[in-house]
């Protein structure tokens, strides 16, 4: 059965969760799509900016904690934690976990580019994955 509601989890819920949650909306506007972390904090503004360069706007979305999504709303459940501990979500939603570093960085000899390079590596594999996994489900061409 086709997932009509997908929620993606990370710590944060700051970068690669809301990359995915912004491209997923875009690629399937016909499924409801959230995205929360463990320890919720901000969306990161890099994370906004490469997706402004996809033609997509997620300023409208905002960090939530996992604890406050119902798992009744949730079909499919796409965790991105590499090395991190993954949030845990309760409930009978279907699981995948796609291991993706996360692109932020407090280290100061990362470059501001370097930074943006690594969140444009991160959106590209997401969109990669997304769209695999909605061609194998019969949502897209």
């Amino acid at each position: 059965m086709t997932p009509r509601s997908l929620l993606f989890l990370c710590v944060a819920n700051s970068a690669r969760s809301q990359m995915a949650e912004g491209l997923a909306r875009h690629l399937f506007p016909g499924l409801r799509i959230q995205s929360a972390g463990s320890r919720p904090s901000q969306v990161n503004p890099h994370a906004i900016e490469v997706l402004r360069e996809a033609g997509i706007d997620i300023t409208r979305q905002t960090s939530k904690s996992v604890q406050t999504v119902d798992p009744a709303s949730v079909d499919l459940v796409i965790t991105l934690c590499a090395e991190e501990v993954c949030p845990l979500f309760l409930g009978t939603a279907e699981r995948l976990h796609w291991p993706l570093q996360d692109p932020a960085s407090e280290d100061p000899a990362v470059s501001p580019e370097d930074l943006r390079a690594r969140f444009r590596a991160t959106r590209d594999e997401l969109r990669r994955r997304l769209e695999a996994w909605g061609r194998a489900e019969g949502l897209m061409p």
